[in-house]
């Protein structure tokens, strides 16, 4: 038989996994979905294919050790200090409000106390890994709800640990009270010891070793692991556990210079290991028990899908931001994460509550994580449909957002430039030069705050949202620009360019309109939806530097600008 030994059933489930992920990424799933399928198909309730339990469940609790060393480096001092009161705010309210109207769900469901808290507390978390790839994807990791987004993501990650070590202490004491281990009190004391061990390890060695190290990247990946791993196996020994050990070496590294070159190389590893974790879920998950938890599974999605963007758009609508940022900032918090699952899998382990209560946030999982990713991929389009019934989520005025819109409608501008990167920085430096008057947009608060500084006039915004753009002077404008970023899969559904060219028109703008392009089919497409001249910064760029190369050599050209001695176009 093929699956005889160990090592054949784990290159059976590999190919399974990859096949199924295929098939998830045609259909624009997070891998995370994908693993949770393999786990289930591979489980004993369908192809019954894992046999080699003691094997997977090492691989599984590397795995869970390494995510939350991951965890752990991200947890800079530095970094929290740097969070604004609208991340802790919303991030500490979106908690409270899902774990208490959570909780409530779960006994009118039936549940008991206990398992309704556990459920209630992993409906908190949402997942790092997924809003972090589909808000780079988007292009909007740099945005304000995007940054906001990322703030109160960290604040979750801290409740992650506050739970992560609650738990800890509860095993602590359970194996007190008669279920083998140390006293609460030796167990305490030697996670003490641990805590500083890492602080001495931070205040003199972490720095000069992993500068030493980083000499030799590889070397650098392999003591992080191994550090991940110790930690790991120390604090299982004591009585800790893994989860807290592997966090806590994350703690030792978080502020070195480093932690985000390991932080990178270690992905990939995680993603694999992680496969291990969902396949062990899987094998021990009875799909034939699951139908039993239909009913509860739809309310509790239907509550993490609807209830967490609203709670979020709520607070920040209080605090003063624009409802359309609240919208957008909310929906990246419409699903549960995969640390929800290691959760109630802690909670199983100690005895608290049932393998059901894991069957049911495993599909409520499988449900907010597949929806929601749609969900974040369409949000324009969403808060397009919803946008007439947002209105009592923002305040007059929306005093947090950093620039009043349409501040600049008593000036005239010859220019409206939307994307201030860095072809836009250039071409607005440009336009200055030579006196032409222009007006940048971003939705980067960054970029605007950089604009200003080279003294150019600039307003935060987004080139999608048509209640922004019609406030924005343009009927005194000649033209308007975009050299907004280019989606990475190219001409989308959410194309900035073709939305910005329809509302510039829609909002009675009558001059001429230049969007930049990277591509022949998008150039053809951006005439066709009505752009009067399509910038192309390579070909441009191409052009020009053989202009250059062919002026250096042929003396007689008289058409070709002097350059300086520094290589640049001069006059």
């Amino acid at each position: 038989m093929l699956t005889a030994t160990p090592f054949a059933e784990i290159a059976i489930l590999l190919v399974m996994a990859a096949a199924i992920g295929l098939l998830g990424t045609l259909l624009r799933q997070p891998l995370i979905v994908s693993f949770i399928a393999v786990g289930l198909i591979a489980g004993p309730s369908a192809l019954d294919l894992v046999q080699s339990d003691q094997e997977i469940d090492l691989l599984s609790e590397l795995g869970i050790a390494v995510l939350l060393f991951l965890v752990g480096i991200k947890l800079d001092v530095k970094l929290i200090r740097s969070l604004g009161a609208v991340s802790v705010v919303t991030g500490l309210g979106q908690v409270a409000f899902t774990a208490f109207f959570g909780y409530l769900i779960g006994l009118a469901l039936g549940l008991d106390h206990i398992t309704s808290l556990y459920v209630a507390v992993a409906l908190t978390f949402s997942s790092t890994i997924i809003i972090v790839k589909l808000l780079s994807d988007k292009r909007e990791i740099d945005a304000l709800h995007g940054q906001i987004a990322l703030g109160f993501l960290i604040v979750q990650d801290l409740v992650v640990v506050l739970a992560m070590i609650v738990l800890s202490a509860i095993g602590i004491g359970a194996a007190d009270a008669g279920h083998g281990g140390g006293s609460v009190l030796t167990v305490l004391a030697a996670g003490v010891a641990m805590v500083a061990a890492v602080v001495l390890f931070v205040r003199y060695i972490a720095n000069p070793l992993t500068e030493r190290l980083a000499r030799a990247p590889e070397l650098l990946v392999i003591f992080a692991i191994a550090l991940a791993a110790i930690f790991a196996a120390v604090g299982d020994a004591v009585g800790l556990g893994k989860e807290v050990g592997g966090l806590m070496a994350g703690v030792a590294l978080a502020s070195t210079a480093y932690r985000e070159t390991i932080a990178a190389r270690l992905a990939p590893l995680r993603d694999f290991l992680l496969l291990f974790f969902f396949i062990a879920l899987g094998s021990t998950l009875d799909l034939s028990l699951l139908g039993s938890h239909v009913t509860g599974a739809v309310i509790f999605s239907l509550f993490v899908l609807i209830g967490n963007p609203l709670i979020v758009l709520a607070i920040m609508g209080a605090m003063g931001y624009r409802k359309r940022t609240g919208f957008l900032a909310g929906l990246t918090v419409a699903q549960i994460s995969e640390f929800s699952l290691i959760f109630v899998a802690m909670g199983v382990s100690l005895g608290h509550v049932a393998d059901d209560a894991l069957g049911l946030v495993t599909m409520v999982g499988l449900v907010t994580i597949a929806a929601s990713t749609y969900m974040i991929t369409w949000s324009h389009h969403l808060y397009a449909l919803f946008e007439p019934v947002l209105g009592v989520f923002e305040r007059k005025g929306t005093p947090r957002e950093p620039s009043e819109a349409g501040s600049h409608k008593a000036h005239h501008f010859k220019i409206v430039l939307f994307g201030l990167g860095r072809f836009g920085t250039a071409i607005g430096l440009r336009l200055k030069k030579r006196g032409i008057p222009v007006l940048g947009v971003d939705f980067n608060p960054q970029a605007v705050k950089r604009w200003r500084e080279l003294g150019l006039e600039a307003e935060f915004g987004d080139a999608t949202d048509p209640e922004f753009v019609a406030e924005l002077p343009l009927r005194g404008a000649e033209w308007v620009v975009s050299s907004v970023p280019v989606h990475p899969t190219g001409l989308s559904h959410e194309d900035a360019r073709l939305t910005l060219i329809q509302l510039v028109r829609a909002a009675g703008f009558s001059g001429q309109v230049a969007a930049a392009s990277h591509g022949t089919a998008e150039t053809e497409l951006l005439f066709s939806a009505g752009a009067d001249t399509v910038l192309e910064p390579f070909q441009d760029a191409a052009d020009r530097a053989v202009e250059l190369l062919c002026g250096a050599r042929a003396q007689d050209r008289t058409d070709i600008p002097e350059i300086s001695t520094e290589g640049r176009m001069t006059g």
